[in-house]
């Protein structure tokens, strides 16, 4: 039997964002009360109004994002079928926050697990279950280190993901993980959850992107399935 795990964080007023992004805003824009009056039955409507970061929510980069150069594609010029596929996710939730996630520790957390060529490439890293929801949700978190970054970069992943704002550490000043992506054109996701669940697993993961004009990300609706 097919089982859908939802791998997205909830969009809100006052949810945790990277430092620097864009707040996000939620409001009522329409009421029933507001609108029932255009119209001559008991039809009405309600809507709300939001405003979030390209890179607010569970979201997955754009290779303008990273890449300088004016051709390099921005969300609506990738292709889609990136953002789909096959893959599987290695558990690194033992690593402390602000610490390095190794190759050596990635490789650990391969054993055993069927990663292959071209997989959508899950890391749970355990931020969002330690922080989610709280401002140490931003700072406090672990990341890849160059050695890591080059491990990705043998395995040849199709993209891959993390639950925590950054595959990088937040106190890393080079970002080796992102220069990774900028090279190999092998972007990523942010912000995904309940890693736990599918950890270990092979599963079908589809995270496609809203098309938004010239944007250098956008949330996606995260979810993986699996076979039970």
């Amino acid at each position: 039997m097919k089982r859908i795990v939802d791998l997205s964080q909830e969009i809100y007023e006052g949810m945790p964002v990277y430092a620097g992004h864009l707040e996000t805003k939620v409001w009522q824009h329409h009421r029933f009360e507001d609108t029932a009056p255009n119209f001559d039955s008991d039809f009405a409507y309600q809507s709300l109004g939001i405003t979030f970061c390209d890179h607010g929510p569970t979201h997955v980069d754009a290779l303008s994002h990273l890449d300088p150069r004016p051709d390099a594609p921005t969300i609506d010029r990738m292709d889609l079928a990136q953002f789909c596929g096959e893959g599987t996710c290695l558990d690194v939730s033992g690593v402390e926050p602000r610490a390095y996630i190794t190759a050596d520790r990635l490789e650990r957390a391969a054993a055993g697990v069927d990663l292959r060529d071209d997989d959508v490439l899950l890391l749970r890293t355990g931020a969002v279950d330690r922080f989610g929801g709280t401002p140490e949700y931003t700072t406090q978190y672990p990341g890849l280190d160059q050695s890591a970054a080059d491990w990705l970069r043998n395995r040849k992943p199709k993209i891959f993901g993390v639950d925590s704002p950054s595959p990088d550490n937040p106190a890393d000043r080079i970002y080796p993980v992102h220069l990774f992506s900028r090279a190999s054109g092998v972007t990523h996701y942010e912000n995904l959850a309940n890693l736990a669940e599918v950890a270990g697993r092979r599963f079908t993961f589809f995270g496609f992107p809203l098309r938004i004009r010239g944007g250098h990300g956008s949330p996606v609706r995260a979810v993986a399935i699996l076979d039970d």
